[in-house]
């Protein structure tokens, strides 16, 4: 990919997302990845699209159903009439449709083992656990080229289960130190068909960018790349803010998605990033919604004292809860959420990610899992339907917390909060 001129913006784009026409044929009829040699190689299971997706459980998601509302959402259309599959399914870009519940293998890195009774994080019990997730309907997994054994662990599920069909499989293009000086057609390729090796997939449903340094401009030469590559279907980014992504939009390579932290702790979105997404049809796909596990039952008159941030995600939440206004101002959002979720008949967590998946432009929510303990609780998040006291009551304790002032991911690159 020549970097300065890079012809290949040059190749034909079509409207929604203005993806590439090589990508927009090979998501519409699900053909093999062109280039790179990648779409014949043994031991790689190739994606078929099919009119609908068939879970472990038999819970139908249509892909053809009518769509409507936030995110190209479709409810009523997207379970089979009878089943109890009540997770809903949305469409991120033409051909690839996702249970709007996303399983965040984050903690499948390392370093979130937590307590070693209910850790599940390694090995076969990680592979394990992935059935129970599909089964329930949570077909979509978001990973990382950077998260340990995380791909890995999901080509060995991927082979067990005889192939892909009826899952769809997020991963990442992280770029640090020389990655970022070293951008071309080549390199995109090499770190392309190792995730691709590694999750056992012939073509890959959605890379997105992560780029670690602003001051490296060659994420616009990235995203283009990666747009030029035959074995990637669709292009997002994640925790990227609106001035970058801004650039990506007028070069021609807009992502489909950009994966950023959300939830009832960090509203940083809303300080213009769900605005500009609205404006250039472009999806979020939100993680950290349960900050950790601290929104849920387990921490509501829990002293901080008690609280062992045993996690990488305890640890960064528990950042985030001191910036909003402490742990006195965060009991008091638990109570708020408890009071919630006991008139609904369902958990806090429930009610914080509830909250955000109805959030303007939201396509899916990212719930990291260290097991699969909570998934018969996860999948009745749908259920919960906020009246206007509810909302009212949640909105009274968060304008008592400081409000954040920055773009997403600013604060973590040494930015306001």
């Amino acid at each position: 990919c020549g970097l300065g001129q890079l012809p290949c913006l040059g190749r034909t784009r079509h409207d929604a997302g203005v993806r590439l026409k090589a990508k927009a044929t090979n998501a519409s009829n699900g053909s093999g990845g062109g280039g790179g040699g990648g779409g014949g190689r043994e031991g790689l299971s190739r994606v078929f699209r099919r009119p609908f997706l068939l879970g472990a459980s038999g819970c139908t998601a249509g892909l053809v159903a009518s769509s409507g509302g936030r995110g190209g959402v479709s409810h009523a259309a997207s379970v089979a009439e009878g089943s109890n599959c009540a997770i809903p399914r949305a469409e991120v870009a033409p051909g690839l449709n996702i249970s709007r519940v996303v399983k965040g293998c984050w903690q499948l890195s390392g370093g979130h083992r937590g307590d070693k009774a209910s850790d599940r994080t390694q090995g076969k019990n990680a592979v394990e656990d992935f059935d129970a997730f599909v089964s329930a309907g949570i077909t979509t997994f978001d990973t990382a080229d950077i998260y340990g054994p995380s791909e890995e662990l999901i080509g060995k599920y991927l082979d067990s289960r005889g192939g892909s069909e009826g899952v769809q499989v997020f991963t990442k293009f992280c770029c640090f130190g020389s990655d970022m000086s070293n951008i071309s057609e080549k390199q995109v390729e090499k770190r392309i068909k190792a995730s691709r090796m590694r999750l056992r997939q012939a073509e890959l449903d959605l890379v997105q960018l992560y780029w670690h340094d602003y001051s490296i401009k060659n994420y616009v030469d990235a995203m283009t790349c990666l747009y030029a590559n035959n074995n990637v279907k669709n292009v997002g980014v994640t925790n990227f803010d609106v001035k970058r992504m801004s650039e990506m939009v007028d070069a021609g390579v807009p992502p489909v998605l950009n994966q950023i932290q959300y939830s009832l702790l960090d509203r940083r979105p809303e300080n213009g990033m769900t605005d500009f997404c609205s404006k250039n049809n472009i999806k979020l796909l939100p993680y950290g919604v349960i900050a950790g596990g601290f929104l849920s039952d387990k921490y509501l008159n829990t002293p901080a004292s008690e609280v062992k941030f045993d996690t990488y995600s305890k640890q960064k939440y528990a950042s985030v809860i001191q910036q909003l206004g402490g742990w006195n101002w965060f009991q008091e959002l638990l109570s708020v959420l408890h009071g919630v979720a006991e008139k609904h008949e369902t958990t806090i967590a429930n009610v914080a990610s509830k909250w955000v998946l109805d959030r303007p432009e939201v396509v899916g929510i990212l719930i990291g899992a260290r097991n699969a303990s909570h998934v018969s609780d996860t999948v009745h998040v749908n259920e919960v339907t906020f009246d206007r006291s509810d909302l009212e009551a949640i909105n009274a304790v968060l304008d008592k917390g400081n409000k954040a002032k920055g773009d997403c991911y600013d604060w973590e690159r040494g930015g306001t909060f």
